[in-house]
């Protein structure tokens, strides 16, 4: 993947998280405050927790820190993969976001 199919595809995911989160507010009547700034939105639930998603061009990853940990992930061109062998993107953030919210959050990427 070049870079300029791996800005478009960072882009689509930033947007989307964002756009995500103002529904689980919505739907599960949720505290979440979605900060976006250039390549980085961060996701702060109740006031407490952080999540921090961005995209890393020179490395063609996205990265995600959580109270659980730091996360790279490389799109295989099909999915983003945990370059340590954790789950998907996906399925990691809808864990993540479950986990700080108490509610089961589907991330769609």
């Amino acid at each position: 993947m070049n870079e300029t199919e791996f800005l478009a595809r960072s882009e689509a995911i930033l947007d989307s998280l964002e756009s995500q989160s103002d529904d689980w507010e919505a739907l599960y009547d949720l505290d979440i405050e979605a900060n976006r700034s250039g390549n980085v939105l961060t996701l702060i639930f109740d006031d407490a927790i952080h999540i921090v998603v961005n995209s890393q061009a020179p490395m063609r990853e996205m990265w995600v820190a959580a109270p659980s940990g730091g996360f790279h992930y490389r799109f295989d061109g099909q999915v983003w993969k945990d370059t340590r062998g954790g789950p998907a993107l996906a399925e990691a953030l809808s864990q993540i976001c479950s986990e700080a919210t108490g509610q089961p959050i589907n991330v769609m990427i």
